[in-house]
């Protein structure tokens, strides 16, 4: 009966149902789906019915659910109804069901989408349903409907869209799929364009495969369709205002992309594959899979474009933060307007892309103000192992790809061995992301022909597996064989095209075999002309970064007014009028005021600053303020914007982070890898927290000059100093980037006044060379009241590696004491305290490379001195110690630190400055 059918209304309110459809029909994306598709199933029926059974009033779903209660809704409405609902469990779950494995058996899931399961039977086959409008269809059988529902929702693509909250991507979705049935439909000349890329491919992998058996390539056999897809991506994009495509992979399939997408002459990957030494000495090298191109191509309709293939290491996922920095600085520098020009595309595998954390970092960056880029195609080449581990124990998500419902994008699966399948997804992919700016995945189901490398056995783990794809034929076999059928080719087409491609990688081989040497050409090599590779004699060398005194003046005037139409809150206020104070009354700077002024010079001569981080915008410590807020309208305030207008300067951007370590830093090393005259600087809450980000300092930050011949101006500014706050907000863990810096690397400074980081900042961008800048910065100095520099130290000075003691006697010293960072503070307060005039102390404020020669000379001028001692905060352990006594042999020296300790700090503040009062007696030989 229908009444039993409809029985759990009895209870219910009807004009609960009649508010229910005005939400409906207000914004039907509004409502739980399972109303939603109720309320669809009526709006179809209610056009064959309304006027005998359903009045249309704004009450019309109040009398239908009463006349639902008493039994009076005809059987054909009730059908409408459940014919919608198997449509949207298409739309739902049509991509569970689909053909897109091309070497395992699906895992089977209920329900499945049998009609029974909708309250439909074999006897409703041959019935009209009005319910085919919702899928492009004019009424017409169930029957024909559910051929039209397998051909959209469960061929060799499969789509995931119903999870997205907004109607108009919804129904773009909806719409783009019901126009073609989401089936490829190609031209002759674009398959055969589809075909000679994917026997590209094919050939490239046999080629090497046979000339370097057993090397590691990490082939793409299994997933070739990439290529095609690819080559046919960069042309549509080129036709839709694409200029830079930037690319992001690891190493699967990394060297076929690089020759066939990038246009890398294959002559040197084979110089590669040979093991030659390089052209030059001052680089090592990294393995051929992890090099990057730049390559600029002109489109099959004449259009310019450049491709980027990003460098990246074996941690497979960082190179997706570096893309997206690379991007937005390409896009801020000169696509400001239309971020669509700059695409990027981050090619993941399968095993990465679910077990990364930091791809969940990216993808929360992906529509944030300081980090968005206009929209990423993510890719995954999906071999459905990682490296010896199958994906049942892989991730406990249905899919690899599910990361990417956490911004409600769009997801489509496609089997790896219909390539017209293949690039028909990727063109969907490329629309979607130009017209809604946003993140879209497609997710190639595919596999490995050999191992994890070529010199695996993959038997030993997937031995079922391997026997099936020992027998699979490639992609282009299969191709080429629905070609056939469609009489596009012959038989003799594919030797013709596979002999003529293979020939000219036979004269690649035997010309690269002439060279004696490997050349590395460095990455977005355009990006960075007229910059040079420094020396580590070159770092040292003094830089001028002074700066006209009287236009400092004007820029500190900007920098210490508000505006006096806007209300602050009185502690604002009082700060920047301290600033003015301090700066106009007694002409000197503190920490807050002298980062201001270097910012504010450098974008007076026309660099770019970008500040981004966890809470930069006001500072962890609140000494920054950049962004001021208007005290009644949250309205944001930032005087240093004002330098564009004033002086016809650079941009000043500063952004506070999302809570992450990992993908910011990356994404910010992305950013000053693609714009040199920008000062970008990232900086951590605690310096502590950068080891979240360990995986970019060792793969990236340390190394990436030396691997790729790639250099890069980034700044971290990583707060640090022992005040007592514990073992998380005390060290910046000084020891390992020390650990890091080798030969020309990296400056490491640990500078103790305004003037020297003042001057640090402005060294970054005033050489015609970029290094990284580690700087241990302060915490309890930024307010302290020694910590003042004069102005004519920032006007007319430099900055100072090393800092001797303004008020030693060098004839009365006996004690000579080096230390770097706020310790000196607390040493000279002590040496005050019991009034000892026998000890210098001496500041080293650049770490690295180590101011040798500046510091023999202060040596020298002390000759009376017979204790030479290293003094640190940090427990013997950490902080320089280790360092210096590799690197600084000039005197036989003592330590002066706490002992050595598991933690950088103790968690008792009492314990702590215990500990801290012992190492700076052991300064004074007080025990």
């Amino acid at each position: 009966m229908i009444m039993d059918r409809y029985s759990f209304l009895n209870a219910a309110n009807t004009q609960f149902f009649a508010d229910l459809y005005d939400r409906y029909l207000e914004n039907p994306d509004s409502i739980e789906p399972s109303w939603r598709a109720f309320f669809q199933g009526f709006d179809f029926a209610q056009e064959n019915y309304s006027d005998a059974d359903f009045p249309i009033s704004g009450n019309v779903v109040k009398q239908v659910t009463e006349q639902a209660i008493v039994g009076n809704i005809p059987e054909k409405v009730e059908k409408e109804f459940k014919v919608i609902n198997l449509i949207n469990g298409y739309r739902s779950r049509g991509h569970l069901f689909t053909k897109t494995n091309p070497v395992r058996k699906r895992r089977t899931y209920t329900p499945d989408l049998s009609i029974e399961n909708y309250g439909l039977s074999s006897s409703d086959l041959n019935t009209t349903f009005d319910a085919a409008k919702e899928i492009g269809l004019q009424p017409t059988t169930l029957s024909n409907i559910i051929t039209q529902l397998e051909t959209i929702f469960c061929q060799s693509i499969g789509v995931e869209f119903d999870y997205i909250r907004q109607p108009e991507i919804v129904n773009w979705v909806k719409e783009r799929l019901r126009s073609n049935q989401n089936l490829p439909n190609f031209t002759k000349e674009q398959k055969l364009i589809i075909l000679n890329k994917l026997n590209e491919a094919v050939t490239f992998e046999n080629f090497l495969h046979t000339k370097y058996v057993g090397q590691k390539r990490f082939s793409l056999e299994g997933g070739e369709a990439i290529v095609s897809a690819l080559a046919i991506l960069t042309e549509a994009g080129a036709e839709r205002g694409v200029r830079e495509f930037v690319i992001g992979m690891a190493h699967r399939g990394r060297l076929n992309v690089l020759a066939n997408i990038l246009g890398k002459n294959p002559q040197d990957i084979f110089s590669e594959f040979d093991g030659k030494d390089y052209e030059i000495d001052i680089f090592d090298g990294d393995v051929k899979y992890h090099l990057g191109q730049t390559s600029e191509k002109i489109t099959e309709n004449g259009q310019k474009i450049t491709i980027n293939l990003a460098p990246n290491p074996s941690h497979l996922e960082t190179v997706g933060a570096v893309i997206e920095g690379i991007t937005r600085a390409k896009q801020d520098n000169y696509y400001s307007d239309d971020f669509s020009k700059v695409l990027p595309i981050a090619i993941h595998g399968d095993a990465a892309i679910a077990g990364q954390g930091i791809v969940y970092e990216i993808v929360q960056m992906s529509q944030l103000d300081g980090y968005k880029t206009g929209g990423t195609i993510h890719v995954v080449i999906n071999n459905q192992v990682g490296f010896t581990t199958n994906y049942l124990d892989a991730r406990s998500s249905t899919y690899c790809t599910d990361i990417g419902k956490v911004t409600l994008s769009p997801v489509l699966h496609v089997n790896s061995d219909d390539v017209e399948a293949v690039v028909h997804a990727m063109l969907f992919a490329l629309d979607f992301r130009m017209k809604f700016a946003s993140d879209v995945f497609v997710d190639l189901l595919g596999y490995r022909k050999y191992g994890h490398n070529e010199g695996d056995e993959p038997r030993f783990t997937q031995p079922i597996l391997y026997k099936i794809i020992a027998k699979h034929p490639n992609p282009r076999t299969i191709y080429a064989e629905k070609l056939k059928q469609q009489g596009i080719i012959n038989d003799k087409y594919i030797s013709q095209i596979e002999e003529k491609y293979r020939a000219t990688l036979e004269v690649d081989l035997e010309e690269s075999r002439k060279k004696e040497l490997t050349i590395i050409t460095p990455f977005m090599q355009e990006e960075w002309e007229g910059f040079e590779l420094a020396s580590r004699e070159k770092m040292l060398e003094k830089v001028d970064t002074s700066f006209d005194r009287n236009k400092l003046n004007q820029i500190a005037k900007i920098l210490t007014e508000l505006p006096s139409d806007k209300k602050f809150i009185n502690k604002i206020s009082k700060i920047i009028n301290d600033r003015k104070e301090i700066y106009f009354g007694k002409e000197q700077v503190d920490w807050g005021l002298a980062e201001h002024l270097a910012f504010g010079t450098l974008l007076s001569e026309g660099y770019n600053v970008r500040l981004s981080g966890e809470d930069v915008e006001r500072g962890t410590f609140s000494h920054r303020h950049a962004v001021i807020k208007v005290e009644d309208s949250e309205e944001e305030v930032v005087l240093l914007s004002k330098m564009k207008d004033t002086f016809n300067g650079g941009n000043f951007s500063v952004y506070n982070s999302l809570l992450s370590e990992y993908g910011v830093l990356g994404f910010d090393y992305g950013y000053a890898l693609a714009t040199p005259n920008t000062l970008t600087i990232w900086e951590a809450q605690f310096g502590d927290f950068a080891n979240g980000a360990q995986i970019m300092i060792d793969q990236y930050i340390c190394c990436g000059e030396d691997k790729w011949k790639n250099q890069n101006g980034l700044v971290l500014l990583l707060p640090h100093g022992y005040e007592g706050q514990g073992a998380e907000h005390s060290s910046a863990r000084v020891e390992r980037f020390l650990q890091l810096c080798a030969y020309k690397n990296m400056y490491v400074v640990n500078c103790t006044t305004p003037a020297n980081i003042y001057h640090v900042l402005r060294r970054q961008m005033k050489t015609n060379f970029r290094k990284l800048l580690i700087v241990f910065s302060p915490k309890g100095l930024l307010r302290h009241p020694q910590v003042v520099s004069p102005i004519d130290e920032l006007a007319n000075g430099t900055f100072q590696e090393v800092l001797d003691d303004p008020q030693a006697v060098p004839k009365k010293i006996k004690t000579l004491v080096f230390c770097s960072g706020r310790f000196y503070y607390d040493l000279i307060a002590e040496r005050e305290k019991i009034e000892r005039d026998d000890v210098a102390i001496i500041r080293i404020e650049q770490l690295f490379p180590l101011p040798v020669e500046q510091i023999k000379q202060i040596i020298d001028k002390y000759k009376n001195v017979d204790d030479y001692v290293w003094a640190q905060e940090e427990p013997k352990n950490m902080g320089a110690y280790s360092y210096m006594l590799m690197y600084f042999d000039l005197v036989k020296w003592r330590l002066a630190s706490m002992g050595a300790y598991a933690a950088p700090a103790a968690g008792s503040h009492t314990r702590d400055r215990k500990r801290h009062k012992e190492a700076i007696d052991k300064v004074f030989n007080k025990n």
